[in-house]
């Protein structure tokens, strides 16, 4: 967090006054966190500037393109032609990303080609990863919290391959010598992330659109048509790793590479988890890692297992993820999905999440 100090010390008692001079305006409270969150985040330190281009129409500078999605999640803005039209009339958020005339601001056809761009060469999981090293790698984290969220999306769900038709027999004991076929059994797939290296295993996940159900806190059932965002986040509330799957995937089916992961980011004690993710191979993922595994049990036979005073305190801290999905889906554009494609909407979604980890670190500063 000293790093952070220093940052917002830095933006706070020079940054603001440079570019106010700059500009001949004042700005407000709200500019004032935008322009903190961009030098926390430095995207465009991430970006090829694009110069030296020695072929073809010059390209635009794809830096200020990428701070301007910045803006757009910063803002919460359902679509990019709101962002384009809030650039024109604003300038200086224009100057803030890096237009010094109105000329200069591409039209929404660049901000989409750029847009593919950034999400084929995963600009903001690398933006993020960095982030992560700098402010959190150093430091001791207490409790991991993991938990999944639905993400709505716009587009045709794929269809699922139908399941193998076993020829039918006669119901009944079979006869003398006869050998009935069994269907065969799928291959099991914690088992198999065990061994896995964890990106290897995340690339086996299903990632298209699909629909999803999941159990809401009345006991209802819900449906949704998108993809599924799992979070580790940090007792501080900083999320660590971020996985975006198909909606129909098991929450479960994702903790053992995000388990892997998480543990050569950051350095943690406990790991707190709720009924979905209750399986013995994700336990035994945990202790090999050194970290206590605290997982809410499901109801099999029986009262569910009882819990001392601590670890109930304990678990309580996992609200910390539920709160940073919500903010995410709230404030950070995580419910205005408007892409099409894995990739996309993985890019979407990660862009919010570099402005939440930003935003959260100025709340634990300020």
């Amino acid at each position: 967090m000293l790093k952070v100090a220093q940052i917002w010390g830095r933006v706070q008692g020079k940054l603001f006054g440079c570019l106010e001079q700059c500009l001949d305006t004042k700005l407000s409270p709200k500019q004032q966190r935008l322009v903190a969150i961009l030098e926390i985040i430095r995207i465009e330190e991430h970006v090829p500037s694009g110069f030296g281009q020695r072929m073809g129409r010059p390209r635009r500078d794809r830096r200020a393109l990428a701070r301007a999605f910045v803006v757009k999640a910063f803002y919460n803005l359902p679509q990019t032609n709101l962002l384009i039209e809030m650039l024109r009339a604003d300038a200086t958020l224009r100057a803030i990303c890096g237009w010094r005339d109105l000329s200069e601001l591409p039209d929404e056809s660049t901000f989409s080609r750029a847009f593919e761009e950034f999400a084929t060469s995963k600009l903001c999981d690398r933006v993020h990863a960095a982030l992560v090293k700098e402010h959190v790698s150093e430091h001791l984290v207490g409790h991991i919290s993991r938990d999944a969220t639905a993400i709505e999306a716009r587009e045709k769900p794929v269809k699922k391959a139908p399941k193998p038709v076993m020829s039918k027999r006669r119901p009944g004991r079979p006869k003398k010598g006869e050998v009935v076929a069994k269907s065969p059994e799928p291959p099991k797939r914690l088992p198999r992330q065990l061994e896995q290296d964890p990106r290897e295993a995340l690339a086996e996940l299903p990632t298209a659109c699909d629909v999803g159900a999941k159990r809401n806190s009345k006991g209802h059932t819900t449906f949704w048509i998108g993809y599924k965002m799992h979070l580790d986040v940090s007792d501080a509330g900083l999320p660590i790793t971020a996985v975006t799957t198909s909606a129909s995937l098991h929450d479960s089916q994702v903790a053992i590479p995000m388990e892997k992961l998480t543990a050569q980011r950051v350095t943690s004690l406990y790991t707190l988890m709720d009924a979905a993710y209750d399986a013995k191979l994700i336990e035994q993922c945990c202790q090999s890692h050194g970290h206590v595994p605290i997982i809410d049990r499901k109801r099999r036979s029986g009262d569910k297992p009882h819990w001392d005073p601590a670890t109930v305190q304990r678990f309580k801290e996992r609200t910390v993820v539920e709160r940073a999905n919500s903010r995410l889906k709230d404030h950070f554009g995580g419910r205005h999905l408007r892409v099409r494609g894995h990739a996309k909407a993985h890019s979407h979604l990660m862009f919010g999440l570099v402005v939440l980890f930003a935003d959260q670190l100025l709340q634990l500063v300020t």
